[in-house]
């Protein structure tokens, strides 16, 4: 190193506005980041909007999108595309944002929203709607999932948190684990006695978009919201949980509402995508790794580009499912399984996975 560079670096050692000019630096790449995110995730809309079993040209999509006028193009682009688009970009939001609150509150980096029993309890929910109730629709199915998650993960919680002790993150886990596991000897069960549930059922549990109308939006919107405020006012708190829970008490950290909070969030935005969609696995999991991988462990960053990108990776599976699959479609679970564990694969091999 020269004597320039010496010179220049106990400079920057002694001023006291290095640090802080760093961190106005890395905030501002960040929130660069976000606008490229952004920038992807509305082209990655644009493209669902266009791209379909269906051949129509783009300067015909763009036309009817901002002036529809009754055509056969239009109506396959307005009442089948983009609410099928909207509702992608909501379930992706919900698991992407559940999944890194999941891994923040259990500090357990291979944790997803199902851990709490969210996904099989919306999964029990829509068996008991089609084998006992007949239920047929996918907007009948979207409320029963839902009660199916929320009961589910109050039973978790409550069993995580008995006696005087507070829910922790091993209770949380052990608890989820084990109603997992009777919710899924209930399902089988009914689905063995009972045929034509499991013919409805079958068709649920791979996840997917298609067949889904605004009625479906509008259903799992305010959930997801909610559940997104929540997550983001949690966001400083998870910070300092992150150095262990005594750590986080001498930061005037709440940990018994954080953690009840967090479960609620999660609760919502994981049973309302589940609801809409059906489980689709690796999103949630994977999501937080790749944000961690851009921004680091700060749960701020983190949670704002899982936002971005689980949109971004469901939307563009749903795409690619309806091109791989013409003049058929593959549903999007399949695709995100296929996308996802590569991806996750090729995390764990580049570096280990971050520890919360």
């Amino acid at each position: 190193m020269s004597v320039e560079d010496r010179t220049a670096s106990e400079r920057g050692a002694d001023d006291p506005a290095a640090p802080s000019t760093r961190r106005t630096a890395v905030a501002a790449l960040r929130g660069a980041g976000l606008l490229v995110g952004l920038g992807a995730l509305l082209l990655i809309a644009l493209l669902s909007v266009w791209v379909g079993t269906r051949d129509i040209p783009f300067t015909s999509t763009w036309s009817v999108l901002w002036q529809p006028d009754g055509s056969e193009a239009s109506v396959i682009i307005h009442d089948y595309r983009i609410p099928r688009t909207l509702l992608g970009l909501l379930v992706g939001l919900g698991l992407g944002l559940s999944g890194a609150l999941m891994q923040a509150l259990t500090r357990n980096p291979l944790a997803d929203p199902g851990l709490l029993g969210v996904s099989l309890g919306a999964s029990t929910g829509v068996v008991v709607a089609m084998a006992f109730l007949g239920v047929g629709s996918a907007l009948g199915y979207v409320w029963f999932a839902f009660l199916g998650a929320a009961i589910a993960s109050f039973v978790v919680y409550l069993l995580g948190s008995s006696g005087r002790t507070l829910a922790t993150p091993d209770r949380l886990v052990v608890a989820g684990a084990a109603v997992t596991a009777v919710l899924y000897a209930f399902n089988s069960a009914v689905m063995l006695l009972n045929p034509r549930a499991f013919d409805q059922f079958r068709f649920w549990t791979v996840g997917a978009l298609a067949g889904r109308n605004y009625d479906v939006v509008y259903v799992v919107l305010p959930f997801v919201v909610i559940g997104l405020v929540i997550a983001l006012a949690l966001a400083p708190s998870l910070n300092a949980l992150a150095m262990g829970d005594q750590m986080g008490r001498a930061l005037g950290v709440n940990v018994g509402r954080t953690r009840v909070l967090g479960a609620v969030a999660v609760m919502l935005l994981c049973g309302a995508a589940t609801a809409a969609a059906g489980p689709i696995t690796f999103v949630g999991l994977v999501v937080p790794h790749m944000a961690r991988f851009i921004v680091g462990p700060d749960q701020r960053w983190v949670m704002a580009y899982s936002m971005l990108i689980a949109p971004i990776l469901l939307v563009g599976a749903d795409t690619l499912g309806r091109v791989l699959g013409a003049p058929g479609e593959v549903q999007v679970g399949i695709v995100t399984a296929f996308i996802g564990a590569p991806l996750f694969i090729a995390l764990c091999r580049r570096r280990q996975l971050a520890m919360l």
